[in-house]
């Protein structure tokens, strides 16, 4: 091993230079490191007592969903009948994008298309408003991109031309298996790249979007619908919801619905058609046959620096756990964890907030917005562990044993979906948590404020029960108070401590934050 250099000389390099020098990146993982070794350990054991389950070794526990889990587990090792099906049971929904005439006739379809998880011209979702964290919202926004950032589509980046270049090569394989000629399958490779150039030019930068606070933009129905003509955004809110049909929509990103009719229009109309062919049919790969699989992650790994995909085992796990998480996280909460340690945990993060208070009252913010910084510590939710029980969502997310792998993954989809704009008129349930309890992960989430701590990470080294109070203060402590101070980032200030987008700071108090935010 190279001598290190001196603590003096080199701070990073003397700490972490062993470690450098030994740590191996697993060939289907894109990064190593503390967390990710943790996740790693997780995802093993868990992928034990799915392939016990499968086997009838060990019994499925008593938790909604679970058994459809594991029936969905069996589904994605279910290699034969994968095979045998290859790309056929998406066909049906393709020739849907296939038969379009024209955007009228998209109009008509727009609520069809979004169930069948058709690539739309604009994307939507049922959000938390930020404007009041009690309700739900529906929001719009523009298309995604191929590139993972606009920036990339300047001429002169150096990545552009080989990642498009990666992106054409996997989706022209990956439509020789569509039932469209060799002349078809060329040109929708084509047009699919000049409408994604089109769309890059008006949607946000991950940049733009790291602003969150600038996505809340309530916008009067009659005013998008006028936007996003010649599509019938009216009509596709009546489909969707009746006469519960939302008069105003929050925009995420404006500049995408004000420049719509600049890449969706009459005259580039099969463009986007082919766009949606294309990137529907890629987006499908993962629930069709082995094959497909491998070839739809193409770009992703060579965007990530991935050499290989996961092993079949370790995908059945991963898509089980991407689809029924809730209920794989409290079953590894329960199992792994316990309300001994959840209890522990607990009590340790209000020793934190509390020292977050001393802090503030000794800090530069004057009274009045001291007490309210206090208010807003003092009202933070803490979700440590798992929840306490699965949400009856997943009671819904039925996996049939006639199903297809296809049609499975298309149903538990659907009910998602369905799930989610059905909160639209309902209050917001902030019994829910953002992770589940087998992700090494945290986060704050401002509009509820509340910070969650999956139990997958309250593990070694960060946290034990047989751990001195000192070592996990060093441990998840830091990572408790690094949560926390979200709360006062450039975003979370914003929120108050009901999660309403609230500026509750004197304005010379906010003044002085920001100046000191610069340094």
């Amino acid at each position: 091993m190279k001598e290190l250099p001196r603590i003096q000389d080199d701070l990073y390099e003397n700490v972490n230079g062993e470690w450098l020098e030994k740590a191996v990146i697993p060939e289907d993982r894109p990064v190593t490191g503390g967390f990710a070794v943790l996740d790693q350990e997780v995802e093993k054991l868990l992928m034990g007592d799915f392939a016990a389950f499968a086997k009838g070794e060990k019994e499925c526990p008593d938790i909604l969903g679970m058994e459809d889990a594991i029936r969905l587990y069996k589904k994605v090792l279910d290699v034969d009948s994968r095979e045998k099906a290859g790309a056929e049971p998406l066909f049906p929904v393709l020739k849907k994008i296939e038969e379009l005439k024209d955007a009228a006739d998209l109009s008509k379809k727009l609520k069809e298309f979004y169930m069948d998880d058709i690539n739309l011209p604009f994307n939507v979702s049922v959000e938390v408003d930020m404007a009041d964290a009690t309700k739900h919202c529906f929001i719009l926004l523009g298309p995604s991109t191929i590139l993972p950032d606009t920036t990339y589509y300047d001429p002169k980046h150096p990545a552009k031309a080989p990642l498009l270049s990666i992106w054409a090569d996997m989706a022209s394989k990956i439509l020789a298996y569509s039932p469209l000629d060799e002349a078809s399958q060329k040109k929708y490779v084509e047009d699919a790249l000049a409408f994604d150039e089109l769309v890059a030019k008006s949607v946000k930068s991950q940049l733009e979007w790291a602003e969150y606070t600038k996505c809340h933009n309530p916008t009067p129905l009659e005013e998008v619908e006028k936007k996003l003509a010649p599509l019938d955004f009216r009509g596709f809110l009546k489909d969707l919801f009746g006469e519960n049909a939302p008069e105003t929509v929050v925009v995420y990103d404006p500049r995408a619905i004000e420049e719509f009719n600049r890449y969706f229009n009459e005259e580039n109309f099969e463009l986007y058609k082919h766009w949606s062919y294309v990137r529907t049919f890629v987006g499908a790969c993962f629930a069709l046959s082995l094959t497909l699989r491998h070839l739809g992650s193409t770009y992703r790994r060579a965007l990530s620096g991935i050499e290989k995909d996961p092993e079949l085992e370790k995908d059945a796990y991963q898509i089980v756990s991407r689809f029924l998480s809730e209920p794989i996280g409290v079953y590894y909460g329960r199992t792994y964890f316990g309300e001994e340690a959840k209890k522990d945990i607990v009590s340790l993060v209000h020793k934190i907030i509390d020292t977050y208070k001393i802090r503030v009252r000794n800090g530069f913010l004057s009274e009045e917005t001291k007490e309210k910084a206090i208010l807003k510590l003092s009202t933070i939710e803490v979700k440590m562990g798992y929840p306490d029980y699965v949400h009856e969502i997943y009671g819904q997310m039925k996996v049939k044993e006639e199903d297809t792998y296809f049609d499975a993954i298309s149903r538990l989809d659907l009910v998602r979906r369905l799930d989610s704009l059905s909160r639209l008129n309902k209050p917001v349930d902030r019994s829910e948590w953002l992770m589940p309890g087998h992700m090494v992960n945290a986060c704050y989430n401002p509009s509820m404020n509340d910070i969650t701590f999956p139990a997958a990470i309250l593990q070694k080294p960060f946290y034990s029960l047989h751990q001195l109070p000192e070592e996990n203060l060093g441990g998840i402590g830091a990572v408790i108070g690094h949560e926390i101070s979200h709360a006062f980032d450039n975003n979370g200030s914003h929120f108050d401590e009901h999660g309403n987008l609230n500026d509750w700071w004197k304005e010379e108090d906010f003044k002085e934050f920001e100046k000191l935010t610069q340094l």
